[in-house]
């Protein structure tokens, strides 16, 4: 753990400006974003789940508003044409989770609202879950992907990467992963952009 935060002391001052960037637009997408923008960013989560930050960054700019109204057809279309990995089942999922639409400002205003998420929503567990209430700027779930996965167990705050996730495993290694915010003086949102930063250089979302 030690080493760990040593390596992040060493980047805060760099990553700083982009993280405090990126967490304003996390913000602004909370208190002004539409119903229609939250499903946007919901979909995107939807997308990078086994694919990228980048490519799903891609495929939000060009799909846009698509997102709530494209047939499945036009949908499909466009994920191959950004060269998603699974289109016909992200579109599906995309498809069906429009029933959210109308809900998502009255749901954000929960405190805890990522189990009803992984419950009701499709193609978003615990991570993708997460991943989206971060992005719209909830400061205490942790984003357990591959990549931070393997930064803890590098360091010794796990002992192996899981395969898939049950409630209790995954609120634990987030907890294991909280003090190592709490140490470095950061909540978890933002803490997740440093730990991106060490890793690729750059603050993605």
């Amino acid at each position: 753990m030690d080493e760990l935060l040593k390596n992040l002391e060493s980047i805060r001052e760099q990553a700083k400006p982009l993280v405090e960037s990126r967490w304003e637009e996390f913000e602004k997408l909370r208190q002004e974003g539409s119903e229609e923008d939250l499903f946007s960013e919901l979909c995107f989560c939807i997308l990078t789940a086994n694919w990228s930050a980048q490519g799903g960054i891609k495929a939000q700019k060009i799909i846009g508003r698509g997102f709530v109204y494209m047939s499945k057809e036009e949908l499909v279309s466009k994920l191959r044409e950004v060269g998603h990995r699974y289109p016909e089942a992200r579109a599906e999922y995309i498809i069906s989770n429009r029933w959210i639409i109308g809900k998502l400002k009255e749901l954000i205003k929960q405190e805890d609202p990522r189990e009803y998420i992984v419950k009701n929503v499709k193609g978003l567990g615990w991570k993708e879950s997460s991943h989206f209430l971060r992005n719209i700027a909830f400061t205490n779930y942790a984003i357990l992907d591959k990549h931070v996965l393997r930064i803890m167990n590098k360091y010794g705050l796990i002992e192996e990467i899981p395969k898939g996730w049950t409630k209790k495993r995954y609120l634990d290694y987030e907890e294991r992963l909280r003090k190592v915010a709490d140490m470095f003086g950061e909540h978890l949102g933002k803490f997740d952009l440093y730990l991106w930063y060490m890793i690729k250089k750059t603050v993605d979302k």
